[in-house]
């Protein structure tokens, strides 16, 4: 059960860095008559790129750090912190597992590290899901409002769906390792 919780926690820890560096948390919509698209749109907590027609991508960084929107900075704080703390919760788990079969005369030591190690885990999935929902709830929000003009609606992209799973992968690893 261990080594499943360090697996999974390991895939969450990957995934939880994938998910900050990937430009597609928020994806163009191509609605109503436009069938024929030359390009797509993807917005990231780093960057903006431009897809056009699979062939050619175009990445810019955002140029001023305080021309962003709060919400963005938020959630540049909230995943940057989600990835220290996913990287120290992941090696914490190795330690725990690697200890615990080596040292057998001071078990509770070692099962203090582990539940520190799954709370961690827990924590670090919470930082992951703030972000990543807020963020889908926004483009749902967006996607449905008749106020918001149809070039500037945008789907769920695949960053999101990354970091739903992580989520669900950093959560069931802090609670393999809390109920050690």
């Amino acid at each position: 059960l261990q080594i499943t919780g360090l697996i999974f926690g390991g895939f969450g820890m990957i995934g939880t860095l994938a998910a900050t560096v990937m430009p597609q948390w928020r994806v163009s919509a191509h609605i109503e008559s436009n069938i024929v698209v030359f390009e797509s749109i993807w917005e990231g907590l780093w960057m903006d790129c431009v897809s056009q027609l699979g062939i050619r991508l175009q990445c810019k960084f955002y140029d001023s750090l305080l021309a962003l929107p709060p919400p963005l900075e938020a959630f540049r704080a909230l995943m940057c912190l989600a990835v220290i703390l996913s990287i120290i919760s992941f090696l914490m788990a190795i330690v725990g597992v690697k200890y615990t079969h080596r040292s057998k005369e001071d078990p509770q030591g070692i099962s203090i590290f582990i539940l520190a190690a799954g709370v961690a885990f827990l924590l670090t999935g919470i930082l992951v899901l703030i972000p990543v929902s807020w963020t889908g709830g926004s483009i749902i929000h967006d996607f449905y409002d008749p106020k918001v003009p149809v070039p500037l609606k945008r789907e769920l992209g695949a960053a999101l769906y990354v970091g739903w799973v992580s989520t669900a992968l950093l959560i069931t690893a802090g609670a393999m390792y809390c109920s050690f």
